[in-house]
């Protein structure tokens, strides 16, 4: 008895520590421990729950990522009217506002007013009753909503108990408003990441957010960065607060997120001079808003006010006008990238907005240029919102005099003329031709990089230099240079081209598996490369191989086995790789035998900061010594994530998942374990 009522004990101050850290990392940014500190409370209260499974309890921070939801969203009447807004554009709207409700309510004119930036994102009405998240919705019609529950939990700044800090007593029911969004900040590097694997991008945060709660798989709306901010309390078993700003204040007493961006004015012309220069600041923000609320602070005068419609007198939402602008598409040009990927660019007749003159806008990709029906020719709406790039949001198809046609992507390459290529399945047309003189730079700087042959003192300036020296033509040319034709260039002395030409002809004894990094193959990463190693042990055999044979290789699935296979067909390549054979460099895998024991056998491991004293190079190989298999992103089938300082997203998204965390010397523990 004894021994159940202190581990209950001990499990529920591990909550209370996890919450408030939580709290403390993901509503204020003020971390107080380590990520390792963190990780140590949050795996003991794993373990515990792992023996203990009946004090597992639904506001446990293991709990985040709950059940999939069923094929249909449940219904959810709301327990008060979820108003609209009026909007008023502009200085004068505003003072029409005021002296409306000036007219039915005198007292108005010695009313102050709370500001808060209009996120562009989802609404959302959430229920805790004792304390305990029990339900959250959309906004829906305004009445009846849609279940959510699951997937707000996966939030991270929403807690499952509240209060978060602090002594007071949670009301027995309490319900709030507020809106789901993703920052400008994480929407970027959210697109970022989905291209790179040659999807389709996200148009814009606020369709993505939305989007994203409504997912029937919670786990899929864990891994986009969700956040979200309370402004309202709907309803409440306790006394209200007596205005705006004292509830703004008492949600974040309570540990709930509340936007810190909010204003105050004693005037009507105090808030026009604020919404003003607010609408000249607003591009700063790290969020999408569209404009500012304005409400009357107290709360007895607002509810007095009543309602027009569906929209509260007592709150008028200042509208910013819309950064979007017409003009014409004069022509699409197409970029070549690094790793061949074809990007179309609209280059448009100049036209002003937001200050600024746009010439050229993004098209994303050719399919979306398809979508959208985008022609040559065209009259298309351009947005631009603060400082992302201007984009094309649509074309005006009844302003067509004809001469338009569709537009039909390049078969071939407009660098070098060779064909073409595009993956089933994906967004991204792409030149396979590596000695592409669009790709030339970026090839050769790949080629000579840390993680493929490590030419020390290669880098972007100097190989810029070679080729505007003509003294290379593709990575082949790097290994007949001689010192004497590095004299000639600018800040090379005698010592630096010796060091240079060592350093390449010292790279030819690098494996196999970082020379086919280094070749720069669409989709070959460090481990696919490491599988085909494994599985060809020369490049005559894997250029030989077909897709089906390389779809045998674990981790190389049928897209990546196309792009190998065309990449070794391609007739430049090949004339790349003889160029390569006869300068040296033909590296042969010879397997040898397991350095040590065993003991990380069948185990997959993904890497993230910084370790103690093994550079990441040294931890992959010393786990693949004992066994082990390095994995680049954390999934269900992680087994472990071994984490240094300063670690990326991979740890916030096994966390989500709940993958076992490794300091290094829990990890050289493992390895030496019986």
């Amino acid at each position: 008895m004894t021994a159940d009522l202190n581990v209950s004990q001990e499990i529920e101050e591990l909550r209370r520590q996890i919450n408030y850290h939580n709290y403390l990392y993901n509503t204020l940014d003020q971390p107080q421990i380590s990520d390792y500190d963190y990780d140590l409370l949050f795996n003991r209260l794993k373990e515990l729950e792992t023996l203990h499974p009946d004090l597992v309890t639904p506001d446990s921070p293991t709990q985040r990522v709950g059940s999939k939801l069923s094929e249909k969203f449940r219904k959810v009447k709301h327990p008060a009217p979820i108003l609209s807004l009026a909007n008023g554009f502009g200085p004068q709207a505003t003072l029409d506002w005021y002296e409306r409700i000036a007219r039915l309510e005198p007292r108005v004119k010695t009313a102050n007013f709370v500001l808060e930036p209009k996120l562009d994102g989802l609404t959302v009405v959430i229920h805790y009753q004792n304390g305990l998240l029990t339900l959250a919705a959309t906004r829906g019609d305004g009445l009846v909503g849609e279940d959510v529950t699951e997937n707000i939990k996966t939030i991270a700044t929403v807690p499952l108990r509240i209060p978060v800090v602090g002594d007071a007593k949670a009301p027995d029911e309490i319900v709030f408003r507020g809106e789901v969004f993703i920052t400008k900040s994480d929407f970027a590097r959210l697109n970022q990441e989905i291209e790179a694997k040659g999807q389709k991008p996200y148009l814009n945060p606020r369709n993505t957010a939305a989007g994203s709660l409504r997912q029937l798989d919670p786990a899929i709306t864990a891994s986009r960065p969700l956040k979200l901010y309370l402004y309202q309390i709907v309803t409440s078993t306790d006394p209200l607060p007596a205005s705006q700003s004292a509830t703004l204040e008492y949600i974040s007493q309570l540990g709930l997120p509340v936007n810190p961006l909010y204003w105050y004015a004693d005037s009507i012309e105090e808030v026009i001079r604020i919404c003003e220069e607010q609408g000249l600041k607003r591009h700063s923000w790290d969020f999408e808003a569209d404009g500012i609320v304005i409400k009357i602070d107290d709360k007895d005068l607002f509810e007095s006010l009543g309602v027009a419609g569906k929209d509260p007198r007592g709150s008028l939402a200042y509208k910013y006008p819309g950064e979007e602008v017409e003009t014409k598409l004069l022509d699409i040009q197409i970029n070549v990238g690094r790793t061949g990927v074809l990007t179309p660019s609209a280059v448009l007749e100049a036209v002003n907005i937001g200050g600024v003159v746009v010439r050229q806008a993004t098209l994303h990709n050719f399919d979306f240029i398809a979508e959208k029906d985008i022609r040559v020719g065209d009259q298309v709406l351009l947005k631009r919102a603060g400082e992302v790039i201007p984009y094309i949001v649509a074309s005006l198809p009844d302003k067509r005099d004809g001469s338009q046609v569709p537009y039909i992507p390049p078969t071939v390459c407009p660098s070098c003329g060779a064909p073409v290529e595009k993956d089933e399945g994906t967004v991204a047309y792409y030149c396979i031709n590596a000695s592409c003189p669009a790709q030339l730079s970026r090839n050769i700087e790949h080629f000579a990089s840390r993680g493929a042959m490590d030419i020390v003192g290669l880098g972007e300036k100097i190989v810029q230099q070679l080729i505007e020296a003509d003294l290379i033509h593709s990575a082949a040319d790097l290994y007949g240079l001689q010192e004497s034709d590095l004299l000639h260039l600018d800040k090379f002395g005698p010592r630096k081209a010796q060091n240079l030409v060592e350093a390449i002809q010292t790279s030819k004894t690098q494996s196999l598996t970082r020379f086919i990094i280094a070749l720069g193959i669409r989709g070959v990463g460090e481990v696919a490369a490491e599988k085909l190693s494994e599985a060809f042990h020369d490049l005559d055999t894997l250029s030989r191989a077909s897709v089906e044979e390389l779809q045998i290789v674990e981790g190389v699935g049928e897209i990546i086995a196309r792009d190998i296979h065309a990449w070794f067909a391609e007739t430049d390549n090949q004339e790349l790789l003889q160029a390569f054979r006869q300068v040296g460099l033909w590296p042969v895998r010879e397997d040898l035998p397991p350095k040590g024991e065993q003991t990380l056998e069948g185990l997959s491991f993904v890497i993230t900061g910084t370790l103690p004293s093994l550079s990441r190079e040294q931890a992959e190989e010393l786990i693949k010594d004992h066994g082990g298999k390095v994995v680049g992103s954390v999934s269900k089938k992680t087994d472990y994530l071994l984490l240094g300082e300063n670690p990326g997203s991979k740890h916030a998204k096994a966390l989500q998942l709940g993958i076992p965390v490794l300091s290094q010397a829990e990890l050289l523990k493992l390895i030496a374990a019986e």
